[in-house]
């Protein structure tokens, strides 16, 4: 393949990446619902769940632990998530959503649906087959050590 038209491929993910944040805060902003995209990717990845090990949400939300860590002292500071460490081994911690985070995952799981609905007008299956496979595909390549460069 012609590596010249990878030339690019950064900064049209990254142009992407932002239009998709800069939307969603927009959207959140507009509808009183004070969070972060980064944010709503934990509360989306606990609702429903009873207790997660916090390296499990991690793992869950494709964030290091670190980050997770911030982003769940927050939401608890905000009464959305509930934290409390493993008896068997202090060094874990569990946590789950709040009501109170329950019900901001409702309020805000349809402004998501319309902001994704968005961003995939025009866009069919097909289209959605082919991202992900392509997808996919560069993330195992890097993940393997294969460099695109």
């Amino acid at each position: 393949m012609d590596l010249s038209k990878t030339k690019r491929f950064g900064v049209h993910l990254d142009v992407t990446l932002k239009l998709i944040k800069q939307d969603l805060i927009k959207r959140f902003r507009e509808n009183n619902i004070d969070l972060t995209p980064e944010q709503w990717t934990v509360i989306s990845e606990l609702a429903g769940q009873k207790l997660i090990y916090q390296r499990e949400l991690a793992a869950g939300t494709f964030k290091d632990a670190p980050t997770v860590s911030r982003i769940v002292e927050l939401l608890v500071n905000r009464g959305y998530i509930i934290r409390k460490a493993d008896k068997n081994d202090r060094r874990k911690f569990l946590v789950s959503l709040t009501e109170e985070g329950q019900r901001i995952y409702k309020k805000s799981a349809p402004i998501l649906h319309d902001a994704r609905t968005l961003g995939w007008e025009g866009l069919d299956d097909n289209d959605y087959e082919h991202l992900t496979r392509i997808l996919g595909k560069i993330s195992h390549n890097i993940s393997n050590g294969h460099s695109l460069a």
